[in-house]
């Protein structure tokens, strides 16, 4: 692989790490988990999270943070954290939450997830008044090994939607 650069993404990046983003959802969860969304929802979903307005929209959200790994010939990988937005009961707003963690499906395996996580955390650790937080799919054991390694723990379930699909999500903290 060539040398990979990662670094803080910008606005002109909002195109490129939206396509990333809906093809990466779409390798992840459609191909490779099989989650049968229906159609409609999920271009619904595709278009209101991966769009460029939605996209350059989220890029500018005070006390977020997104991250992009770049190479010659384009975005790999991204990581995107910010306020806790997750419905939990200890859950608050100023706490930390890691919303994104995507890898291209050719970039996976090369360690971009790993080095994009230590970051993200290392940036929630010093921006949060409190625990951080994680919502992954409660299918995806592989993601939820590699938070585990990293101290988060299971603390509740809730309903993230796709459209008007809901798929079943975990809530994971680290005290």
């Amino acid at each position: 692989m060539t040398e990979v650069l990662i670094r803080p993404a910008r606005l002109d990046d909002a195109e490129a790490l939206g396509a990333l983003g809906r093809q990466t959802f779409i390798d992840t969860f459609v191909d490779g988990f099989g989650i049968p969304y229906p159609q409609a929802d999920l271009e619904r979903f595709l278009a209101q999270s991966f769009d460029p307005e939605p996209t350059r929209v989220k890029l500018q959200e005070p006390g977020a943070a997104w991250w992009v790994a770049q190479a010659d010939d384009g975005l790999l990988a991204f990581a995107n954290a910010g306020p806790n937005t997750l419905p939990h009961p200890d859950g608050d707003p100023s706490h930390m939450e890691l919303r994104r963690l995507y890898v291209a499906k050719a970039a996976q395996g090369t360690g971009l997830g790993t080095r994009l996580l230590h970051l993200s955390l290392d940036w929630m650790q010093a921006n949060s008044s409190g625990p951080l937080w994680i919502g992954v799919w409660s299918g995806n054991l592989k993601a939820q090994r590699l938070y585990a390694a990293h101290g988060f723990e299971k603390a509740g379930e809730y309903q993230y939607p796709v459209g008007d699909w809901r798929d079943d999500e975990f809530i994971l903290r680290r005290s």
